[in-house]
């Protein structure tokens, strides 16, 4: 299933050409959904529009679970912003389409695979310092909404990848229908994560580390690889010890997951069909 992603890098590491278009990347995560049954679905905002896809079939979904995708191609490198943040490989794209057992529907982020009129808003602050600004998580919160209406939910499992586990916990913490939140890999101490990575502090950002104490009762499965320099294992602890300075006797701590041979992106597609199992389990959040 990962062979055109394999092959876009192939042809970009063989003619030494630039990172592929914003297009080029639209078009080929919508060619791989298709293959896959699933269809883009555009979600209009004031502020941004957003993308979503879904299955080509689904029609209604009690339990609607939505996977947020991460921070996409943000960079060309340490020193040179992207035109936009579309993603060269959407990680959550390929785990929500592995997530066979789930009502699953995929969210991307702001001014990713939009064009034309529908890039409205889309300045580079926004896959920059403010990549989690108020106005980002308000608009991904509306199109939580506009789902949960289309597909007639009650209430929703949240699961981030990456920047996209920060923007699930921002959502999870204002939101009373959230019933489970997962995170692969996720930003959820940003502060933190900017000091070990040394990079600017994302000061246009909201921290999930802020909003920790109103997710304690909430049901959470956090997975994480250990050979992930991106987001090391360090930036979930400090959510976590937050998340434990906040609870009471009797709260169920969240489950972590850490997978010594998984990096930030190897391997958690492949794994998903098996990993998703033990937040989709009876009683598990789903």
């Amino acid at each position: 299933m990962r062979w055109r992603w394999l092959l876009v890098a192939a042809v970009v590491g063989l003619t030494g050409c630039a990172t592929p278009s914003p297009q080029a990347r639209r078009d080929s995560a919508v060619a791989w959904a298709s293959a896959q049954g699933w269809q883009p679905l555009l979600l209009p905002g004031s502020a941004f529009d957003l993308q979503a896809f879904a299955p080509a079939g689904l029609q209604r979904a009690q339990r609607l679970t939505v996977y947020i995708e991460g921070d996409g191609l943000a960079w060309l490198d340490r020193h040179t912003p992207s035109f936009a943040p579309t993603p060269s490989d959407p990680l959550a794209l390929r785990l929500a389409v592995a997530d066979a057992r789930a009502q699953a529907v995929y969210l991307a982020r702001p001014c990713q695979y939009t064009q034309g009129a529908s890039f409205k808003g889309c300045e580079f602050r926004y896959w920059g310092t403010h990549r989690f600004a108020p106005e980002v998580i308000g608009a991904m919160d509306d199109a939580l909404g506009q789902l949960k209406r289309r597909y007639g939910a009650t209430d929703l499992v949240l699961v981030g990848y990456s920047g996209g586990g920060a923007v699930a916990a921002l959502l999870a913490a204002r939101r009373d229908d959230v019933a489970a939140l997962v995170t692969v890999a996720g930003t959820l101490d940003t502060a933190h994560w900017t000091q070990v990575q040394g990079v600017s502090p994302l000061l246009g950002s909201l921290n999930p580390r802020d909003v920790a104490a109103r997710l304690v009762a909430l049901p959470q499965w956090h997975f994480v690889g250990l050979r992930d320099s991106v987001v090391p294992r360090s930036v979930l602890n400090q959510f976590l010890d937050r998340v434990s300075d906040s609870a009471s006797p009797g709260s169920i701590p969240p489950t972590v997951e850490a997978i010594p041979d998984f990096d930030h992106h190897c391997c958690w597609a492949a794994a998903w069909p098996r990993l998703s199992q033990r937040f989709t389990s009876p009683g598990g959040g789903r």
